[in-house]
């Protein structure tokens, strides 16, 4: 018993080493895995960080870009050209910023011609007036580019001039000559672009925006026509449901939606999915007949769909019925 007791000593004094090791490895993988992890999370937030503060960047860009298109409209040249200069110093290839830059400098470096000084400094307002009660008169008439020229001719004229309602002109006559461009004209970028010049003079009322919008998703909607039915047929869906009359001078809204809907069922069919198809045939037809390719593929689709249940024709049963007596063996 002695022996046994002696011999199992030496054992245990060399395992509490080995155990207090093992215990500091693991301790220390953990840790490693601990910062391994926390690395990677603050590498992950850095990444989402920089992504938003692109995107947010991105779109600061475009709205500079767009309020220098507007200074150049009101000759505002060094105010166009700090914008420009912003856009290119975050973004050299921004599309069309070097060009209008170019242009900018051409126009504020023109020479000015030199103005002989009256010998009476009084100012004759004459002229301003004179404009301003032409404009009024042309906006009561409806005659929004003539307001604008008009209204153009009072800033040149004299800039202060009655300045607030003036403003207040330009914005009346904006809004009214973009919402004109659009649904009378079938002008969409026309009637964007002085949408956008009168914001700003002041907010844009709910129908202006709402037309501006349909307008935009028309124009995306046209970008994919006969590329990719499935995206056109996605903004024309929008455009048709809440402006369905709105045309780009070529088809309506209503338009585009009928033919995009056929289009995209013959698709659908080509790629066998007919159930699918007939969804987008009928829709078609609730704005007008299918032409004859979309017949075709709807007779397809509709007995692909809905197969004829085999008809069953019942078997006539005779039973005979004895009259006479019957005879047992």
């Amino acid at each position: 018993m002695s022996e046994n007791l002696g011999s199992t000593e030496p054992n245990v004094a060399i395992r509490k080493p080995w155990r207090g090791r093992a215990f500091l490895f693991n301790a220390l993988g953990l840790i490693i895995i601990l910062v391994l992890a926390i690395l990677a999370g603050y590498a992950s937030g850095i990444s989402i960080r920089k992504s938003n503060q692109s995107s947010t960047i991105s779109q600061q860009l475009g709205d500079q870009f767009k309020y220098a298109l507007v200074d150049i409209e009101f000759q505002r040249y060094e105010n166009a050209k700090q914008r420009l200069d912003f856009i290119l110093a975050h973004d050299s290839s921004f599309p069309g910023a070097q060009e209008k830059l170019t242009e900018v400098l051409v126009l504020m470096n023109q020479p000015t011609p030199t103005i002989t000084p009256s010998l009476t400094p009084t100012p004759d307002f004459t002229g301003a007036e004179q404009a301003f009660a032409q404009a009024q008169a042309q906006i009561a008439a409806g005659d929004w580019p003539g307001a604008l020229g008009t209204l153009d001719q009072i800033r040149k004229l004299d800039p202060a001039y009655k300045t607030g309602q003036v403003d207040g002109m330009y914005y009346f006559a904006l809004r009214n000559y973009g919402y004109q461009l659009i649904t009378q004209q079938g002008n969409l970028e026309g009637g964007i672009y002085h949408f956008t010049l009168a914001e700003r003079f002041g907010t844009l009322d709910r129908d202006a925006n709402g037309l501006r919008e349909g307008a935009r998703y028309y124009l995306i909607g046209a970008s994919f026509w006969e590329l990719d039915w499935q995206q056109a047929l996605f903004y024309f869906d929008q455009v048709y449901r809440g402006w369905s009359g709105l045309w780009d001078g070529t088809m309506t809204a209503t338009e585009r939606f009928h033919q995009a809907s056929m289009r995209y069922a013959d698709q659908l069919v080509e790629q066998e999915q007919y159930c699918d198809a007939i969804t987008h045939y009928d829709n078609a037809q609730a704005t007008g007949a299918l032409d004859a390719q979309a017949q075709e593929g709807y007779e397809r689709a509709f007995a692909e769909c809905f197969p004829a249940t085999p008809t069953i024709t019942p078997t006539l049963q005779i039973t005979i019925t004895p009259t006479g007596p019957t005879s047992y063996p």
